[in-house]
């Protein structure tokens, strides 16, 4: 074989094995507030993108998470956001992780309820209107750290609930897996490895126990989903 065919066929050969690596590489979006982006913690211990190495670690194929998220966001704000960004409508998973802010500046509680709806919509919407491909994040317990106790603990700790409850109801009506990480976090309270340095915000320790938690649903919504492609 002539040498020019034999590296004409080589190239050939890593465009299309590149094709299809491109084409079932699962795509990640994590829309949420300051546990989303991680604040306080290296790019690599945020839990989305601990949860995508830990899901390849397990030769499932997903691309580096696209994670729309800043630290103090409320509910609104993650709405213009993706407003102003309009995010693709093709999305194989997306998680939904927000409120704390709405907490934490006091802002009326039907607002949440009406704005975490049109999020959940939205996140929809991002997974190819398929709500089967969507899942939420409970709300930590940031009243468990120093920062938290200076502020009032035990208020915390139940409008927090509160919280969850609306979110966890909700996701419900959409038959969409609200995954209650707060346990996790209230082990911060008498172990300061699950706290950042910030004494506010969960360490990477903290939300690689949120990972272990959030990758069976992770996987049950991957392998539904193959299987209905199979079908």
């Amino acid at each position: 074989m002539p040498r020019k065919i034999f590296y004409l066929l080589i190239l050939l050969f890593l465009i299309l094995n590149s094709s299809c690596k491109q084409k079932t590489e699962l795509k990640y979006l994590a829309l949420g507030d300051s546990y989303t982006i991680g604040e306080s913690v290296p790019e690599d211990q945020r839990w989305p993108v601990q949860l995508a190495s830990k899901l390849r670690n397990e030769r499932i194929s997903i691309s580096k998470p696209d994670i729309i998220a800043t630290t103090g966001w409320t509910t609104d704000e993650l709405q213009e956001k993706i407003d102003s960004l309009q995010p693709d409508k093709n999305y194989d998973l997306v998680s939904l992780l927000i409120g704390v802010n709405n907490q934490y500046r006091g802002y009326p509680i039907d607002q949440y309820i009406k704005e975490f709806e049109e999020l959940l919509n939205d996140a929809i919407s991002f997974a190819g209107n398929e709500a089967t491909r969507v899942f939420v994040v409970s709300i930590p317990n940031y009243g468990v750290t120093p920062f938290g106790i200076l502020k009032g603990e035990d208020i915390i700790r139940q409008e927090l609930l509160r919280y969850d409850a609306i979110a966890d109801s909700i996701s419900n009506l959409y038959e969409i897996p609200f995954i209650n990480i707060t346990p996790s976090s209230e082990k911060a309270k008498n172990d300061l490895s699950y706290i950042a340095k910030d004494e506010l915000h969960p360490s990477g320790k903290q939300y690689s126990e949120w990972v272990e938690s959030i990758i069976p649903v992770v996987k049950s919504i991957i392998k539904s989903h193959e299987e209905k492609s199979r079908n």
